[in-house]
């Protein structure tokens, strides 16, 4: 799903399992992502840095909102601020 227009951005890297966890949740509320790979493109690394002001990954942004990691997303989740938070950007979250 990286070649996707969507306001949900994942920045991540080849081995990392917190990456694939955070896709898997996407992917299992029906929701689309850009994924930056990190590993590929150091500029892009550099970009995410600037960004999120961290340097692991997955780091995710929705809009210009910085999520943080998947921890950060399931937290944000379990409190109950996802779900408005991508309504804001006009998506709905497909198992809610």
């Amino acid at each position: 799903m990286s070649d996707v227009e969507s306001p949900i951005t994942l920045y991540t890297s080849a081995s990392c399992g917190y990456c694939v966890a955070a896709k898997n949740f996407l992917k299992s509320r029906g929701l689309a992502w850009k994924e930056v790979r990190i590993d590929l493109d150091p500029a892009e690394r550099e970009r995410m840095v600037a960004r999120a002001r961290r340097t692991s990954v997955p780091q995710i942004f929705i809009g210009e909102t910085h999520v943080g990691g998947y921890d950060d997303m399931m937290a944000l989740h379990r409190a109950g601020g996802l779900a408005p938070l991508l309504e804001q950007h006009g998506l709905k979250d497909g198992a809610a």
